[in-house]
């Protein structure tokens, strides 16, 4: 969060609309905390931070507040004041997920009210390829404007990866876990040390953040490069057993989970997290069994948690330093 300078800067409040399914609930959870240290029981956020909307898959839409009033008309009469020029605009209303649907949220309801906010902008109005959107939302009675996000599904898109097995991360977790462990990427240096096929790779990477990626298995590296090339992106990947990794990192992710496949001891387990303690300041765990003695033994403090259900078992993802 920025600081202010002195006392007569004002920060800008971001709105942020979220969706998540009852499963994800936790984890959806865990993420708000990490991007802007509060959460949120409903489906909007507001915050200071400023978050791009696609990096979360929970996150819809994200209004960067300009005017607030308390009624719809004391918004248009702020409204005027504002000059758009040399570029086009369009208004879109921003449905809250906490009103009822009744004729007052209907389209023809919503579709005014973007027609009267737009006839009292100074600019060119234009709704098929506008090139700045703006967006109106009614909270609980408090009527806000601003300049308008929505979050592309990028998430989704990588489900489509040319490599994958059953007991992988799918995406959309993947994508908040790496959220979970570097909610702000400015100067980071992440790992991957159990990498499997990339799937935690490939949602970093496309985010920008600075991570590499190993395994211990040389079975698994080539998918693991071909699915970040698929994507257009580019990061190391090297075979390395974790007990071997010489460099120092912030952050470091750890999917336990792969143990499905090749069962390993408590006495592995600690190893490998005492590795990982090693290597990186902060640790994401991701895993099915309870290993809290485990992080306690491997000199970890845990500082967060959220569980999350694939198919017929419960993963946690563990936030350790």
């Amino acid at each position: 969060m920025r600081r202010l300078d002195c006392k007569h800067e004002k920060l800008t409040t971001y709105i942020y609309t979220y969706a998540c399914y009852e499963d994800e609930r936790s984890l959806c959870a865990l993420e708000m905390r990490s991007l802007f240290g509060e959460e949120s029981q409903t489906s909007i956020l507001e915050s200071h931070v400023k978050i791009d909307p696609s990096r979360s898959p929970f996150i819809k839409e994200r209004l960067a507040v300009i005017y607030e009033g308390q009624s719809l008309q004391n918004l248009i009469e702020q409204v005027a004041a504002l000059q758009v020029t040399e570029e086009t605009f369009k208004v879109y209303y921003v449905k809250t997920g906490g009103q009822a649907k009744n004729e007052e949220t209907g389209i023809e309801y919503r579709r005014a009210i973007e027609k009267e906010i737009g006839l009292h902008i100074n600019g060119e109005a234009d709704l098929h390829h506008p090139k700045r959107l703006f967006g109106v939302m009614n909270i609980n009675g408090r009527w806000v404007f601003g300049d308008y996000s929505k979050s592309e599904s990028v998430w989704f898109r990588h489900q489509q990866k040319p490599h994958s097995y059953s007991t992988a991360l799918n995406t959309r977790v993947a994508r908040a876990i790496v959220n979970i462990a570097i909610p702000d990427p400015s100067g980071i240096k992440a790992i991957d040390p159990c990498c499997g096929i990339g799937t935690v790779l490939v949602e970093a990477l496309s985010m920008g953040i600075d991570i590499v990626g190993s395994d211990r298995n040389p079975l698994i590296l080539g998918g693991a490069r071909e699915n970040i090339a698929h994507f257009g992106l580019s990061g190391e990947v090297k075979l390395a057993d974790i007990r071997n990794v010489p460099n120092q990192y912030d952050v470091a992710i750890i999917d336990l989970p792969y143990n499905l496949c090749s069962v390993i001891s408590p006495e592995e387990q600690l190893e490998i997290l005492q590795c990982a303690r090693r290597i990186a300041k902060k640790v994401v765990v991701v895993t099915v069994e309870l290993i809290d003695e485990i992080l306690i033994n491997a000199g970890f403090s845990i500082m967060d948690r959220a569980v999350v259900k694939k198919g017929s078992f419960t993963r946690e993802v563990i936030v350790c330093k």
